[in-house]
């Protein structure tokens, strides 16, 4: 298996992108605040879930990685809120991507809860 099938990395991946995208349409402004800003926590999300499972064998680098990877997770949640109240994004599409990087999260925190079913054998090491 590789990273990218993993749902957590496809899904925040997505995410990453579609922010990517909305992020195009922010004010000049933005550009070195909150636009970098969230492109790169959005990024961070699957950049370390990437990261992580190369790390499995290792289950505490493993939860390690995926703990920064949902702490970005949150951090991207906190730049959509600046966003929707900078009015930049509708409530709508606030809610959308809300609603995506939840489910993000959940995926991540099973990961983390189960890190033998990712290749991480805790008892090893």
């Amino acid at each position: 298996m590789k990273f990218q099938d993993l749902l957590a990395y496809s899904k925040s991946f997505d995410l990453a992108m579609r922010i990517f995208y909305l992020s195009k349409k922010f004010p000049k402004e933005e550009t070195y605040s909150l636009t970098d800003q969230i492109r790169r926590s959005s990024r961070s999300v699957s950049t370390n879930i990437s990261e992580a499972y190369r790390k499995r064998l290792y289950p505490k680098h493993f939860i390690s990685k995926l703990t920064d990877s949902d702490a970005e997770n949150s951090e991207t949640q906190t730049w959509l809120e600046f966003a929707l109240h900078c009015e930049y994004i509708s409530k709508e599409t606030f809610n959308e991507m809300i609603t995506q990087s939840n489910e993000v999260g959940k995926l991540i925190n099973y990961m983390i809860k189960n890190p033998s079913k990712f290749g991480s054998n805790p008892t090893e090491y």
